[in-house]
């Protein structure tokens, strides 16, 4: 099965239940995979939904974004996968799944939203925590329901140097990566920033991901360069050339870890031994998932 008919790469996939969201310039395609790929829905960043594939009729690489739309630059589920969240210029849009209406904007920023993650807060409510060029990390409380702009309900602080690229939760704690080649790593119930890791690679922190029931953080820079860090203490463990060009995005289970590159490939590494093992014995083995 193959999703295809997107005007240019493909920077962004969410799955929820029956339903997978992709995303380039500044379309999402809505997929009903149940018994065949087919396209049931194309949103944009404005906020206009048009029934089918609205990009079916162009087979050429597109690179200008129409008037009055900008960049998708990433989308997130909430945990329900009841609404759907895109970071789209200075602001975020809230789509209701079940309507495919959209319902808002997340408001406040200054810059490009260029990532952004979503958890629930104890009183049910979504916990949105985007990041822009704007060097700022902000966070908004979403009830059910919510109407119309939305404004931040906190602004991490001190901001990073330069943009934000990449955010990862892991129980009660987050950890940003920025343009600026630092990690941090905030205390999500206090809002403070507990430890800054200003060097943690040469070049732009593009991804971060974190592996489950593991204190363990692994991180990927524009460089190619993949970094393990011990998640109370953000100390190194083991560092390896993970690819040729920038990686994208990091996703892992409890036995693997999947990075995403501008070299075309997806790599499956597979975890062997402990937190203890350094970077080059945990990837002894890969698989690469190549587009040819």
């Amino acid at each position: 099965m193959s999703l295809a008919g997107h005007h240019n790469n493909v920077v962004s996939v969410r799955y929820s239940s029956s339903l997978v969201f992709t995303v380039s310039t500044s379309y999402i395609k809505v997929w009903d995979i149940r018994d065949s790929a087919k396209c049931i829905r194309t949103l944009t960043s404005s906020g206009q939904v048009t029934p089918g594939d609205a990009c079916a009729s162009s087979t050429n690489r597109t690179v200008t974004i129409p008037a009055g739309e900008n960049q998708i630059n990433q989308i997130a589920l909430n945990p329900s996968g009841s609404v759907l969240y895109a970071a789209a210029g200075n602001s975020v849009r809230v789509w209701d799944v079940g309507r495919f209406v959209s319902t808002g904007k997340l408001t406040g920023h200054l810059g490009p939203v260029m990532c952004l993650t979503v958890d629930q807060s104890g009183n049910g409510q979504d916990l949105v925590i985007s990041g822009s060029k704007d060097h700022y990390i902000k966070m908004f409380d979403v009830a059910e329901g919510a109407l119309g702009a939305i404004g931040p309900t906190h602004n991490f602080e001190p901001p990073h140097y330069d943009g934000i690229e990449s955010l990862v939760v892991q129980g009660d704690v987050l950890f940003s990566g920025s343009r600026d080649n630092g990690i941090k790593k905030w205390d999500l119930a206090r809002k403070d920033l507990l430890q800054l890791v200003p060097n943690a690679h040469r070049d732009w922190v593009c991804a971060l991901g974190v592996v489950p029931g593991s204190p363990a953080l692994l991180s990927g820079c524009r460089g190619g360069v993949l970094k393990l860090w011990h998640t109370d203490t953000l100390g190194a463990l083991g560092e390896l050339k993970g690819h040729e060009s920038p990686i994208n995005g990091i996703s892992t289970n409890s036995s693997h870890l999947f990075t995403a590159s501008d070299d075309r490939t997806v790599k499956i590494w597979r975890a062997r031994g402990g937190l203890d093992s350094t970077l080059e014995t945990t990837a002894d083995t890969t698989d690469e998932v190549a587009n040819n």
